[in-house]
């Protein structure tokens, strides 16, 4: 009785430690935040600890290596995401624009399967209690909703710029900031939607003091027109 007990104990006191390593190995991202992918692997890992703790009979090595397994492949994936953005498209997926303009993406959010209480709801959260206040809203692939307001005017009411005016109307926002360039690499389509071409990106980063493309750790260009650049770390 007292060894069955101190067995429970132990195979307890594992578990915990070895869910508590591998959930930190993982990442540190809240659990809202958690794509798809990493919970499917959060919840198989947390399946896996049950199994080894109800069935004592069973040898401690069958839970430890599907876990381990399940890490491994997340790490190897990671690694993926981080160097192939079509890789991270494919397993986290797009964020998908519900707002433009004041206006609501019916279709986008049929498509998400969002209805109108769950977008409110987000917006109240934001303090934000009119749709036509909202500039773009976008739906992470988290679930969470990102808000841009429009901006104020001193007379108190809402207007967008000019130049994020024109700027808007040329882009299909698929994410917000839209990247241009990712990893040294350009992306074309995006700069098309923004009706820029390569010569005019290459005299922006040159102002950077960046010659080439292949510099250039990531560019983006926001709903204002503004560029970010940030360049490669010196190897």
């Amino acid at each position: 009785m007292v060894e069955h007990m101190a067995n429970h104990i132990f195979r307890t006191v594992l578990m915990y430690f070895l869910v508590f390593g591998v959930m930190r190995i993982m990442g540190k991202r809240e659990i809202g935040e958690l794509s798809i992918f990493d919970l499917v692997i959060s919840v198989m890992i947390a399946e896996i600890a049950v199994f080894a703790l109800e069935d004592i009979d069973r040898p401690i090595y069958d839970g430890i290596v599907p876990m381990l397994t399940l890490l491994l492949i997340q790490i190897a994936i990671a690694m993926l995401s981080l160097r192939f953005r079509k890789v991270r498209l494919w397993f986290d997926g797009e964020p998908s624009v519900i707002i433009r303009n004041g206006q609501i993406n019916r279709k986008e959010m049929r498509r998400q399967r969002y209805n109108l209480d769950d977008l409110l709801m987000q917006l109240r959260s934001q303090k934000i209690d009119s749709v036509a206040d909202v500039e773009f809203a976008v739906l992470e692939t988290s679930g969470q909703l990102s808000v841009i307001p429009k901006e104020k005017s001193e007379g108190g009411g809402t207007h967008p710029k000019k130049k994020e005016a024109k700027l808007s109307a040329k882009i299909k926002y698929e994410a917000l900031p839209l990247p241009l360039i990712m990893d040294g690499k350009v992306y074309d389509e995006n700069l098309r939607q923004i009706g820029k071409t390569r010569f005019w990106l290459k005299n922006e980063i040159q102002t950077k003091g960046l010659s080439d493309f292949k510099q250039v750790f990531f560019c983006s260009i926001d709903h204002n027109g503004k560029l970010y650049i940030n360049a490669m770390d010196e190897k």
